[in-house]
């Protein structure tokens, strides 16, 4: 039975993808924002257990985590939560820059560091659930492609760093996906959100559980997922 903690696991690829571990039997620890959160996921995933920290603030993970018990083992860690804020250079303030690099990139490293030790001992699995942003940047997304890009950076370190600890890094670059935040983009373009036209977050959960799933002879490092025709 293998232990999981995943980010973003309240809604859409996260709460997908946690669905599915927990189905087959898997430990899954959510991390929360807060208290009230961690108990409104604790109702829409059974048997999950929770963590109480906030990502926008990652400079306190550290003490939160130190107030909870943590498990001994973490077989993986995957990143899914992420915030997105988009407008050109010339209008976006200084405050949704910090909040979505703090969010989407500072707070996966600082999590990812406070839990190598375990997942160190685990010889672990790290997943970073990127963006297709992350490997292009377009009109109106220099911060969240900036944290993206800025993400793939941290997996590609990590991964040089860890190989000799047994830990696997795996970046996952989903295209436009059927989720909460797909409907804030389209909000935010003024487009109307058709998710039929989308990835159905089922499907990136899919390719995040082939990565997990590979056996250790094999690695899968980058992998980027496309809406289908």
């Amino acid at each position: 039975m293998a232990v999981h903690l995943l980010t973003g696991a309240g809604s859409g690829i996260g709460a997908a993808l946690a669905q599915r571990l927990l189905s087959r039997g898997d430990d899954v620890i959510v991390l929360a924002r807060d208290v009230g959160r961690a108990r409104e996921i604790a109702g829409m995933l059974p048997g999950a257990a929770t963590l109480v920290g906030d990502l926008a603030n990652p400079g306190r993970l550290s003490w939160a985590l130190s107030k909870q018990h943590l498990p001994d083992r973490i077989d993986a860690l995957v990143h899914v939560a992420g915030v997105v804020d988009l407008g050109p250079v010339a209008d976006l303030p200084a405050s949704l820059w910090e909040q979505q690099l703090a969010v989407n990139l500072v707070a996966p490293a600082e999590l990812t560091r406070l839990l190598l030790p375990v997942l160190r001992v685990s010889r672990g699995q790290v997943v970073f659930v990127n963006s297709g942003a992350g490997l292009h940047a377009h009109a109106g997304w220099s911060a969240y492609a900036a944290s993206k890009h800025g993400l793939k950076a941290l997996a590609d370190s990590l991964r040089a760093e860890e190989t000799e600890h047994g830990i696997r890094v795996t970046s996952i670059y989903p295209g436009r996906t059927a989720t909460p935040m797909q409907a804030r983009v389209h909000q935010q373009e003024g487009r109307e959100y058709q998710p039929e036209r989308f990835i159905d977050p089922e499907s990136v959960a899919t390719t995040i559980l082939t990565a997990l799933d590979l056996p250790r002879d094999a690695d899968i490092t980058d992998l980027t997922v496309r809406p289908g025709a």
